[in-house]
Protein backbone atom coordinates (compact mmCIF):
# COMPACT_ATOMS: atom_id res chain seq x y z
CA UNK A 1 0.00 0.00 0.00
CA UNK A 2 1.86 2.88 -0.96
CA UNK A 3 2.33 6.15 0.47
CA UNK A 4 0.89 9.24 -1.97
CA UNK A 5 3.89 11.91 -2.50
CA UNK A 6 3.21 14.80 0.86
CA UNK A 7 2.00 17.74 -0.72
CA UNK A 8 4.43 21.25 0.23
CA UNK A 9 2.33 22.27 3.98
CA UNK A 10 0.62 19.46 5.11
CA UNK A 11 1.30 17.81 8.34
CA UNK A 12 3.01 14.98 9.44
CA UNK A 13 -0.29 12.63 9.34
CA UNK A 14 0.31 10.19 11.36
CA UNK A 15 2.59 11.12 13.89
CA UNK A 16 1.47 15.18 14.27
CA UNK A 17 1.76 16.25 18.05
CA UNK A 18 -0.24 19.09 16.84
CA UNK A 19 -3.40 17.01 16.14
CA UNK A 20 -2.76 14.17 18.39
CA UNK A 21 -4.69 12.33 21.24
CA UNK A 22 -5.12 9.41 23.32
CA UNK A 23 -8.34 7.39 24.35
CA UNK A 24 -7.68 4.88 27.10
CA UNK A 25 -9.29 1.53 26.49
CA UNK A 26 -9.33 -1.57 29.23
CA UNK A 27 -5.38 -2.69 28.08
CA UNK A 28 -4.09 -0.06 25.62
CA UNK A 29 -4.02 3.48 24.83
CA UNK A 30 -5.29 4.10 20.97
CA UNK A 31 -4.10 7.08 19.34
CA UNK A 32 -6.23 9.44 17.02
CA UNK A 33 -5.43 12.78 14.98
CA UNK A 34 -8.15 15.07 14.73
CA UNK A 35 -8.24 17.62 11.95
CA UNK A 36 -10.93 20.10 10.81
CA UNK A 37 -13.99 21.36 12.65
CA UNK A 38 -17.64 21.59 11.65
CA UNK A 39 -20.28 19.74 9.28
CA UNK A 40 -20.99 15.98 10.10
CA UNK A 41 -18.00 14.42 11.72
CA UNK A 42 -15.57 11.80 9.17
CA UNK A 43 -13.98 8.66 11.22
CA UNK A 44 -11.21 7.12 9.65
CA UNK A 45 -10.03 3.87 9.53
CA UNK A 46 -6.99 2.69 7.72
CA UNK A 47 -5.56 -0.56 6.14
CA UNK A 48 -3.34 -3.37 7.17
CA UNK A 49 0.07 -4.21 7.69
CA UNK A 50 1.74 -1.25 5.36
CA UNK A 51 -1.09 0.88 5.96
CA UNK A 52 -1.47 3.54 8.58
CA UNK A 53 -2.67 7.10 8.99
CA UNK A 54 -0.48 9.05 6.06
CA UNK A 55 -2.22 6.87 3.44
CA UNK A 56 -5.27 8.85 4.17
CA UNK A 57 -3.36 12.18 3.82
CA UNK A 58 -5.42 13.51 0.43
CA UNK A 59 -8.48 12.83 1.90
CA UNK A 60 -7.94 14.42 5.20
CA UNK A 61 -6.67 17.71 3.54
CA UNK A 62 -9.62 17.66 1.26
CA UNK A 63 -12.29 16.51 3.90
CA UNK A 64 -11.27 18.51 6.75
CA UNK A 65 -11.95 21.79 5.06
CA UNK A 66 -15.70 21.26 5.89
CA UNK A 67 -15.34 18.69 8.54
CA UNK A 68 -14.34 16.89 11.37
CA UNK A 69 -11.93 14.28 10.90
CA UNK A 70 -10.70 11.58 13.44
CA UNK A 71 -8.44 9.42 12.40
CA UNK A 72 -7.64 6.61 14.26
CA UNK A 73 -4.59 4.47 14.68
CA UNK A 74 -5.64 0.36 14.92
CA UNK A 75 -3.78 -0.90 18.20
CA UNK A 76 -0.14 -2.03 17.70
CA UNK A 77 0.08 0.34 14.51
CA UNK A 78 2.24 3.87 15.00
CA UNK A 79 1.54 5.29 17.73
CA UNK A 80 -1.24 3.20 19.86
CA UNK A 81 -0.25 0.66 22.18
CA UNK A 82 -0.51 -3.18 21.34
CA UNK A 83 -2.06 -3.82 24.10
CA UNK A 84 -2.69 -7.19 25.87
CA UNK A 85 -5.97 -8.52 23.95
CA UNK A 86 -5.45 -11.22 20.87
CA UNK A 87 -5.54 -9.20 17.74
CA UNK A 88 -8.67 -9.49 15.51
CA UNK A 89 -11.15 -7.16 13.34
CA UNK A 90 -13.29 -7.26 16.27
CA UNK A 91 -10.85 -5.81 18.71
CA UNK A 92 -10.55 -2.71 15.93
CA UNK A 93 -13.58 -2.35 16.30
CA UNK A 94 -14.19 -2.45 20.37
CA UNK A 95 -11.20 0.33 20.02
CA UNK A 96 -12.93 2.75 17.38
CA UNK A 97 -16.21 2.26 18.74
CA UNK A 98 -14.34 3.98 22.44
CA UNK A 99 -12.52 6.23 20.49
CA UNK A 100 -15.74 7.82 19.06
CA UNK A 101 -17.76 7.39 22.38
CA UNK A 102 -14.64 9.52 24.36
CA UNK A 103 -14.42 12.46 21.27
CA UNK A 104 -18.34 12.60 20.85
CA UNK A 105 -19.88 12.00 24.11
CA UNK A 106 -22.90 13.56 23.07
CA UNK A 107 -24.12 10.85 20.90
CA UNK A 108 -24.09 12.71 17.43
CA UNK A 109 -23.99 10.41 14.58
CA UNK A 110 -20.69 10.17 12.50
CA UNK A 111 -19.56 8.86 9.15
CA UNK A 112 -17.37 6.50 8.69
CA UNK A 113 -14.52 5.56 5.81
CA UNK A 114 -12.72 2.45 6.03
CA UNK A 115 -9.90 0.93 3.87
CA UNK A 116 -8.60 -2.76 3.29
CA UNK A 117 -8.69 -4.00 7.13
CA UNK A 118 -10.50 -0.70 7.81
CA UNK A 119 -13.02 -1.64 5.30
CA UNK A 120 -13.28 -5.02 7.39
CA UNK A 121 -12.93 -3.31 10.89
CA UNK A 122 -15.93 -0.83 9.48
CA UNK A 123 -18.67 -3.83 9.09
CA UNK A 124 -18.16 -4.72 12.35
CA UNK A 125 -18.30 -1.25 13.95
CA UNK A 126 -21.40 -0.14 12.40
CA UNK A 127 -22.98 -3.30 12.61
CA UNK A 128 -23.02 -3.95 16.23
CA UNK A 129 -23.82 0.05 17.13
CA UNK A 130 -26.10 1.62 14.12
CA UNK A 131 -27.51 4.07 15.80
CA UNK A 132 -23.95 5.96 16.36
CA UNK A 133 -23.39 6.32 12.91
CA UNK A 134 -25.04 8.11 9.35
CA UNK A 135 -23.22 6.60 6.33
CA UNK A 136 -20.04 4.16 5.47
CA UNK A 137 -17.78 3.63 3.06
CA UNK A 138 -16.01 0.46 2.87
CA UNK A 139 -12.70 0.44 0.48
CA UNK A 140 -11.47 -3.03 -0.34
CA UNK A 141 -12.73 -5.19 1.98
CA UNK A 142 -13.97 -8.67 2.12
CA UNK A 143 -15.83 -10.38 4.58
CA UNK A 144 -13.25 -13.09 4.90
CA UNK A 145 -10.98 -15.68 2.68
CA UNK A 146 -13.41 -16.22 0.54
CA UNK A 147 -14.17 -13.05 -0.95
CA UNK A 148 -9.88 -13.12 -1.88
CA UNK A 149 -8.82 -13.20 -4.85
CA UNK A 150 -7.38 -17.01 -5.99
CA UNK A 151 -3.65 -15.18 -6.04
CA UNK A 152 -3.88 -13.58 -2.68
CA UNK A 153 -4.97 -16.66 -1.08
CA UNK A 154 -2.28 -18.46 -2.47
CA UNK A 155 0.79 -15.65 -1.71
CA UNK A 156 3.45 -16.60 0.00
CA UNK A 157 2.56 -14.84 3.72
CA UNK A 158 3.90 -11.14 4.59
CA UNK A 159 6.34 -11.51 6.97
CA UNK A 160 8.98 -8.69 8.97
CA UNK A 161 11.69 -10.29 6.69
CA UNK A 162 10.27 -9.79 3.73
CA UNK A 163 8.71 -6.26 4.28
CA UNK A 164 11.97 -5.59 5.14
CA UNK A 165 13.12 -6.63 1.97
CA UNK A 166 10.80 -5.12 -0.29
CA UNK A 167 9.75 -1.61 1.34
CA UNK A 168 12.68 -0.98 4.08
CA UNK A 169 12.38 2.87 4.12
CA UNK A 170 8.63 2.06 4.61
CA UNK A 171 9.67 -0.27 7.55
CA UNK A 172 12.22 2.58 9.08
CA UNK A 173 9.57 4.87 9.15
CA UNK A 174 6.50 2.95 10.84
CA UNK A 175 8.95 1.92 13.38
CA UNK A 176 10.47 5.58 13.87
CA UNK A 177 6.90 6.96 15.49
CA UNK A 178 6.38 3.60 17.65
CA UNK A 179 7.04 3.76 21.21
CA UNK A 180 8.05 0.35 21.35
CA UNK A 181 9.79 -0.31 17.71
CA UNK A 182 10.32 -3.84 19.13
CA UNK A 183 7.22 -4.86 18.56
CA UNK A 184 7.04 -4.34 14.85
CA UNK A 185 8.02 -7.67 13.81
CA UNK A 186 5.62 -9.55 16.36
CA UNK A 187 3.00 -7.12 15.02
CA UNK A 188 3.31 -8.29 11.85
CA UNK A 189 3.12 -12.36 12.45
CA UNK A 190 -0.13 -11.75 14.71
CA UNK A 191 -1.80 -10.24 11.56
CA UNK A 192 -0.48 -12.40 9.56
CA UNK A 193 -2.11 -15.37 11.90
CA UNK A 194 -5.20 -13.12 12.17
CA UNK A 195 -5.70 -12.95 8.43
CA UNK A 196 -5.65 -16.68 8.25
CA UNK A 197 -9.31 -17.05 9.68
CA UNK A 198 -11.93 -17.92 7.28
CA UNK A 199 -14.58 -15.22 8.37
CA UNK A 200 -13.62 -11.93 9.32
CA UNK A 201 -17.58 -11.00 8.92
CA UNK A 202 -20.73 -12.92 8.44
CA UNK A 203 -23.36 -12.17 5.89
CA UNK A 204 -26.15 -11.68 8.82
CA UNK A 205 -24.08 -8.85 10.39
CA UNK A 206 -23.66 -7.25 6.76
CA UNK A 207 -27.49 -7.63 6.53
CA UNK A 208 -27.44 -6.04 10.21
CA UNK A 209 -26.22 -2.52 8.49
CA UNK A 210 -29.17 -0.54 7.85
CA UNK A 211 -27.86 2.95 7.17
CA UNK A 212 -26.43 3.98 3.45
CA UNK A 213 -22.97 2.10 2.46
CA UNK A 214 -20.93 2.70 -0.40
CA UNK A 215 -18.68 -0.58 -1.48
CA UNK A 216 -15.62 0.66 -3.32
CA UNK A 217 -12.77 -0.50 -4.57
CA UNK A 218 -10.52 -0.93 -7.55
CA UNK A 219 -11.90 -2.80 -10.81
CA UNK A 220 -8.41 -4.61 -10.71
CA UNK A 221 -7.93 -5.15 -7.14
CA UNK A 222 -5.40 -8.02 -6.47
CA UNK A 223 -6.30 -8.59 -2.99
CA UNK A 224 -10.56 -8.49 -3.63
CA UNK A 225 -12.80 -11.12 -5.90
CA UNK A 226 -14.98 -8.61 -8.01
CA UNK A 227 -17.95 -10.66 -7.24
CA UNK A 228 -17.50 -10.63 -3.50
CA UNK A 229 -17.22 -7.39 -3.21
CA UNK A 230 -20.58 -7.62 -5.43
CA UNK A 231 -22.50 -10.29 -3.14
CA UNK A 232 -21.59 -7.86 -0.49
CA UNK A 233 -23.37 -4.81 -1.52
CA UNK A 234 -26.22 -6.95 -2.69
CA UNK A 235 -26.19 -8.09 1.48
CA UNK A 236 -26.77 -4.34 2.31
CA UNK A 237 -30.48 -2.96 2.60
CA UNK A 238 -29.32 0.37 1.61
CA UNK A 239 -26.28 0.21 -0.55
CA UNK A 240 -23.95 1.65 -3.24
CA UNK A 241 -21.56 0.14 -5.15
CA UNK A 242 -18.62 1.98 -7.14
CA UNK A 243 -15.65 -0.03 -9.10
CA UNK A 244 -12.75 2.64 -10.10
CA UNK A 245 -11.36 2.17 -13.14
CA UNK A 246 -7.36 1.01 -13.77
CA UNK A 247 -6.92 0.75 -10.17
CA UNK A 248 -5.55 -1.83 -8.24
CA UNK A 249 -6.12 -2.35 -4.22
CA UNK A 250 -5.01 0.97 -3.06
CA UNK A 251 -7.53 3.70 -5.11
CA UNK A 252 -6.80 6.87 -3.05
CA UNK A 253 -2.83 5.90 -4.40
CA UNK A 254 -4.19 5.41 -8.00
CA UNK A 255 -6.65 8.06 -8.47
CA UNK A 256 -7.32 10.16 -5.33
CA UNK A 257 -9.40 12.87 -6.75
CA UNK A 258 -11.80 10.58 -8.27
CA UNK A 259 -12.69 8.29 -5.02
CA UNK A 260 -12.22 11.67 -2.67
CA UNK A 261 -14.86 13.30 -5.47
CA UNK A 262 -17.53 9.70 -5.48
CA UNK A 263 -17.16 9.80 -0.94
CA UNK A 264 -17.98 13.44 -0.34
CA UNK A 265 -20.85 13.12 -3.27
CA UNK A 266 -21.83 9.89 -1.43
CA UNK A 267 -21.32 11.63 2.25
CA UNK A 268 -22.92 15.27 1.21
CA UNK A 269 -26.54 12.95 -0.77
CA UNK A 270 -29.46 14.31 1.21
CA UNK A 271 -31.09 11.44 3.41
CA UNK A 272 -34.05 10.71 0.95
CA UNK A 273 -32.15 10.11 -1.94
CA UNK A 274 -31.41 6.53 -2.41
CA UNK A 275 -29.88 4.77 -5.10
CA UNK A 276 -31.57 3.85 -8.55
CA UNK A 277 -33.58 0.31 -8.03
Amino acid sequence: MAIRGKDEGDPPYGSNAAAGHYVQTRDARIYYERYGEGGRPLVLLHGGEYGYIDEFGDLIREMSRRRTVIAIAIRGYGRSERGTAPLSHRQFARDAEAVIEDVFKNGEKVDVLGFSEGAITSYLLVSGHPERFHRLIAISGSLGLAGETKEAREAEPLTPESMQKQVPDLVAKRKAIMAKPELWEPLIRELDLMYRAPVYVTPDEVRKIPIPTLIMAGDHDYYNDLNGLVDIFRLLPTGELAFIPGCGHVVLDCKADLVISIAGRFLDQPDAETRIP
